[in-house]
Formats: structure tokens, C-alpha cells, sequence
């Protein structure tokens, strides 16, 4: 099991379990960890959350609507939702990314 875990975090380019990594460079995701949290995971699992296109976390009402919309996937541990809520959407903080055009309905950042 040690050594399925230690190739998953080598795939990855992650340094332990359940640690996060911001990945610029990947084409569609913000993010990616190896799990071991959540059922079924025990070996490692990796996940990759966020999208690369999306702003996150850039005023409350946006943290607020994530939150509604995800809420039955953020409580179960291990999920995309669950560390995309830890990671991208937590803290009083902001992004200073802003959402993108195509998205519908801009809370807080307005769009250029």
C-alpha cells in the first residue's frame, strides 16, 4: 500500500498525503492532492478540483453561493467539493482573480 500511495504522490508532484498543490499549469484544474481522508481512499487517491477558468473566493456572496450549491458534496471527506471548500472557497480572504465573462451572475468583482 506504501508504495501505490508514494507513485500516486509522485504522479502528482505532491510531497505528502493530504497536502494541497496550486497547479498553473495543468489545463482545467486550479488544484490537485492525494487523498487518503475520505471512504475508500486508504490507498490514495488523487483529485483535482477548481476550475483553471473560474475565479474562487472573490467577495462573500460568491463564497455563499458555492457553499449552497456544493453543500451535499463538501460533507463527504475526500471529495473535489470538500477540499475545493477547504482550499479555494475557506477564510474571510479574496482572490483578486475576476470571474469570467461567460460566467451569468457576477457577485461582488465586477467584470471589466
Amino acid at each position: 500500500m506504501r508504495k501505490a500511495i508514494a507513485s500516486k504522490l509522485k504522479k502528482a508532484g505532491v510531497r505528502k498525503v493530504n497536502s494541497l498543490k496550486k497547479t498553473p499549469g495543468h489545463k482545467t484544474k486550479k488544484a490537485v492532492v492525494v487523498s487518503t481522508i475520505g471512504p475508500g481512499q486508504e490507498s490514495g487517491e488523487i483529485i483535482r478540483f477548481g476550475a483553471q477558468s473560474m475565479g474562487h473566493n472573490y467577495s462573500p456572496e460568491a463564497r455563499r453561493a458555492f457553499k449552497s450549491r456544493h453543500a451535499k458534496n463538501i460533507k463527504r471527506k475526500g471529495s473535489a467539493a470538500y477540499w475545493a471548500n477547504r482550499f479555494l472557497w475557506s477564510g474571510k480572504g479574496g482572490s483578486t482573480k475576476r470571474p469570467p465573462k461567460s460566467q451569468k451572475k457576477v457577485f461582488g468583482l465586477k467584470r471589466r
